[in-house]
């Protein structure tokens, strides 16, 4: 959606609403529409639906930015929000359990090694182990960002089936095989002159990545059920 039919979706909530609050917000770091490649903004229902809860929120609560940003940031490690008397419009979850956001955006926290421990549900030596086969890895700043949070979660959820990380080592590796053919498609892209080929590169690999997850469920899905028949 465009910032105007993202107004007019929340003026009948919020009459008081206006183009340039919804950009102060974004300032603010509350929401992070992505950017079309003229750079006009491009809102998901994921960023309207962040909207929304900061607008109930300042009006019902009083809540001050700082505050509203802590309970955003809880969403964006998979927790949900802290309730509140006479409760807000309910935040869905930004991290799916298929690891990807709900609105299609990538997640963007920075966690301590004990954050993430705590917010993956994960012991010590199974984050020794993911690190030591390369599941997980810190950023140069000694932090964990969202991807090392899903991995790390969706690990220690496979964990209680008795898959331990060594297993996840094919996995990985069809990874890094699948990421090879998506350069294949936007190398030739990044290298064109035009001003805009890298939002269009960047564009065209979300897509065809997000094309090849698609086929790999679709493919695990059908050697499992032929498994079982």
């Amino acid at each position: 959606m465009s910032i105007g039919e993202v107004l007019a979706e929340l003026r009948p909530e919020f009459p008081d609403v206006t183009i340039s609050k919804i950009r102060f917000l974004e300032d603010q770091g509350l929401i992070e529409p992505d950017r079309t490649p003229s750079g006009y903004r491009k809102f998901t229902s994921g960023d309207v639906a962040r909207l929304r809860y900061v607008l109930a929120v300042q009006r019902d609560h009083y809540l001050p930015l700082r505050v509203i940003r802590d309970h955003l940031e809880a969403v964006d490690r998979g927790d949900d929000p802290p309730s509140l008397p006479g409760g807000v419009p309910r935040l869905a979850r930004l991290v799916a359990e298929d690891g990807e956001r709900t609105d299609g955006a990538r997640v963007d926290v920075r966690l301590t090694r004990s954050e993430l421990l705590e917010s993956a549900d994960i012991g010590d030596a199974l984050l020794d182990e993911l690190e030591s086969f390369g599941l997980v890895s810190a950023r140069p700043a000694g932090v964990y960002d969202g991807d090392a949070l899903l991995v790390a979660r969706t690990a220690g959820e496979l964990a209680r089936f008795g898959i331990e990380p060594r297993h996840l080592r094919t996995i990985r590796t069809a990874a890094d095989r699948e990421a090879g053919l998506v350069e294949q498609v936007v190398a030739p892209l990044r290298h064109q002159r035009a001003g805009q080929s890298g939002a269009k590169a960047d564009e065209v690999g979300r897509e065809v990545a997000s094309l090849c997850v698609r086929l790999h469920a679709t493919l695990l899905r059908a050697a499992v059920e032929r498994q079982g028949s």
